[in-house]
């Protein structure tokens, strides 16, 4: 669907899907490509997100329901389904009709640019389309229903209180098996399941697993070197900004669907976006004005410019990063915010130059957000379930193990290392800061804090946070 005025949201979404797939790309950035090309950016983003989101379990219904195996879609008419079917189980707002037909319509635009719109190819394409749809919908005995009083085998869950309600069993016995259950309806793999209900128990698991499937909120950090964070709230509220101040953790929730960019105060440096679990870190680092602090895994910069905001300006900080790339992201952002602190340097550069070397830097605190599984944010990063693997995870602890110590060679005495994960998984957290602590008996583990993510008013990603102590 390159270079068509992509008009309608659901014809983006499928334009974004077939790009993510083909390429194996990140949907945030196909989307954030796309975007333009539509004045529904919102519920395009919804519909790309929450079918990647769901994407096993909206399979399983294509190919259960409709009595046909996805290898026989063509991928272009296979991601139009996907984005139907995922409508009429997950948005019961949305008329049926509406979504069967503008389905058929975007099968007719793929068989156009085929060159087969009339002929019997391009009719057996759209027909096959509205024929599956149509099948899913005669097996939906009801779009939304109560959990509580739903059968469980024939429910999928959209929201930890409703689902959509089927006419056969789909799901397997929850009893008999709990993680084949939840890997079902949640679409998430099997292993990670049963990692989590093994760590934390069937309750806290099926939480998670909402929680990873949810629609995440948006939230903002007021710059607090420009503004307050009451009259940045001011400022939303007269340009008719829904948000509401989330106290306890300082920041301020977006209410109104609207682009972030597009906010009032964005492109004067008021605020940056960043979720709850993201912010704690530096929260229990509790940097000081006067330290010299060293961010090693820095792109974009987002905790860049909060350590900057939380020490007044007034510290100074060494931002690098490995992806040289990404590292320009952390300077776009400085500037924004109108920060002065932070010096950006290339990972290659930093530890060539004598001034930095580690023979010679000595700093207060190094920020250690490193590179991790995700799974603790699963629901804004929805590719990850695709892809994610156990080798995946083993060849990660590698490199943070390898980060770690990188961090505790330029820590002067009484310096702190703030590391910091989005993953939920004991083995790239915990397991990791006590097996350093072993080796390394000059530390020692001052705070540890391991977010769960959540679901509901005030939802949130899932981190790890550990500030480890040089003595």
């Amino acid at each position: 669907m390159a270079g068509e005025n992509l008009k309608s949201a659901r014809a983006l979404a499928v334009a974004v899907l077939n790009q993510v797939d083909s390429k194996r790309g990140y949907a945030g950035q196909i989307l954030d490509k796309l975007l333009p090309q539509t004045t529904e950016k919102q519920r395009a983003t919804y519909l790309v997100l929450g079918s990647i989101r769901n994407r096993s379990a909206v399979d399983m219904v294509i190919a259960k329901l409709a009595d046909c195996p996805l290898k026989r879609i063509p991928a272009k008419l296979l991601d139009i389904i996907r984005i139907g079917a995922y409508e009429l189980i997950y948005n019961p707002q949305t008329p049926d009709y509406s979504i069967v037909n503008e389905a058929v319509e975007n099968a007719k635009a793929v068989a156009r640019r085929g060159g087969a719109r009339r002929s019997p190819t391009g009719k057996k394409q759209t027909a096959f389309v509205n024929a599956i749809l149509r099948q899913i919908t005669r097996h939906i005995q009801n779009r939304q229903t109560p959990l509580s009083e739903a059968n469980t085998q024939r429910t999928l869950p959209q929201t930890p209180t409703t689902g959509c309600e089927f006419d056969a069993d789909i799901l397997p016995n929850p009893k008999d098996s709990p993680a084949d259950f939840l890997s079902t309806a949640f679409s998430l793999p099997k292993w990670l399941i049963c990692s989590w209900l093994d760590e934390y128990g069937a309750e806290l698991t099926r939480q998670i697993c909402f929680a990873s499937n949810r629609r995440p909120s948006i939230y903002i950090r007021p710059n607090i070197l420009k503004t307050t964070t009451q009259k940045l709230v001011e400022k939303l509220h007269t340009a008719n900004i829904d948000v509401e101040v989330v106290p306890d953790f300082e920041m301020i929730r977006v209410k109104s669907p609207k682009a972030v960019m597009e906010l009032p105060g964005f492109a004067e440096g008021l605020f940056s976006i960043q979720d709850i679990a993201a912010a704690r870190p530096l929260r229990l680092l509790q940097p000081k004005p006067q330290w010299t602090i060293l961010d090693l895994c820095a792109a974009p910069g987002t905790k860049t410019t909060q350590l900057a905001e939380l020490t007044g300006d007034k510290a100074k900080i060494i931002a690098t990063d490995i992806d040289g790339e990404r590292l320009k992201k952390v300077k776009e952002n400085t500037i924004r915010l109108g920060i002065k602190s932070v010096t950006a340097i290339e990972y290659e550069k930093l530890f060539e130059n004598s001034k930095f070397s580690i023979l010679n830097s000595q700093f207060d605190a190094v920020l250690l957000d490193v590179p991790c599984s995700n799974t603790g944010v699963l629901a804004k990063r929805p590719e990850v379930r695709l892809r994610i693997r156990p080798q995946t995870i083993a060849k990660l602890t590698k490199i943070q193990n390898e980060l770690l110590k990188s961090a505790a060679s330029v820590i002067k005495p009484k310096g702190k290392i703030c590391y910091s994960t989005c993953s939920i998984q004991r083995c790239e957290n915990s397991d990791i800061v006590n097996a350093f602590i072993k080796q390394h008996s000059e530390f020692s583990l001052e705070k540890e804090n391991l977010l769960l993510p959540s679901v509901g008013a005030c939802d949130f990603d899932g981190g790890y946070v550990a500030i480890l102590v040089k003595n």
